[in-house]
């Protein structure tokens, strides 16, 4: 595969699946939860169930930069989320306490991955300079390190997707719990399996380029 014809193909997948999560994110935002609770309420509710209450939830700035910290133990919700009361607003809130949830009970791929952070960090830095200085200098021994090496980021990648599914998995759990009318129930599900699909696209990008460096490794 042409290396141009890689890079558009990944920024197709990567591109085509944020507008996804946009689209229905910006429908669903704007359909009110029947409960009447905010993502911060619905977090808290189901955090509290799984006997979570220690974990503190706090606002951040910007636009779906919700997150989970297990580090601190804190649940991060951008303002619109926090505030919403949206379907929207509780699908991705519930994600988030999908990963406090995961982190609490030892979910195993989250363990998996939390671990591989330090290492895929430290990839990040560097398998692009070995695999540049390998090909201008023909040390193929340095181009398979590298290879090598992005071969960890891509693994980071694949273990995040059982991580991303299985949270949504809890957080449609949780909301089912909430007796929900059926369409808000779906409206959130399509909320969360947008949201899955640029983890997918980004696991699918990764793999696409390790897979053409290892082929062009051994021309």
């Amino acid at each position: 595969m042409n290396y141009w014809l890689l890079l558009i193909v990944t920024l197709a997948l990567g591109l085509g699946a944020q507008a996804y999560i946009n689209s229905k994110y910006k429908v669903w935002s704007r359909v009110l939860i029947s409960s009447g609770e905010t993502g911060a309420m619905a977090a808290r509710r189901m955090l509290d169930s799984n006997g979570l209450s220690n974990i503190p939830i706090n606002v951040i700035n910007g636009k779906l930069s919700d997150n989970y910290d297990p580090k601190r133990n804190v649940l991060n919700l951008s303002q619109e989320v926090y505030n919403g009361r949206s379907v929207a607003a509780t699908a991705i809130a519930c994600h988030e306490a999908g990963h406090a949830v995961q982190h609490a009970k030892s979910y195993a791929p989250a363990n998996i991955r939390m671990a591989l952070v330090p290492a895929v960090n430290f990839v990040s830095s560097i398998w692009m300079v070995l695999l540049f200085i390998g090909f201008i200098f023909n040390f193929i021994g340095l181009v398979y390190a590298a290879i090598a090496l992005y071969a960890i980021a891509v693994l980071f990648q694949i273990v995040t997707l059982p991580v991303e599914f299985n949270a949504s998995s809890r957080a449609i759990a949780a909301i089912n719990g909430g007796r929900l009318p059926e369409a808000e129930t779906r409206g959130a599900r399509t909320v969360l399996t947008a949201a899955a699909l640029t983890y997918v696209a980004a696991a699918l990008a990764s793999l696409l380029q390790l897979l053409y460096f290892v082929g062009i490794s051994r021309d």
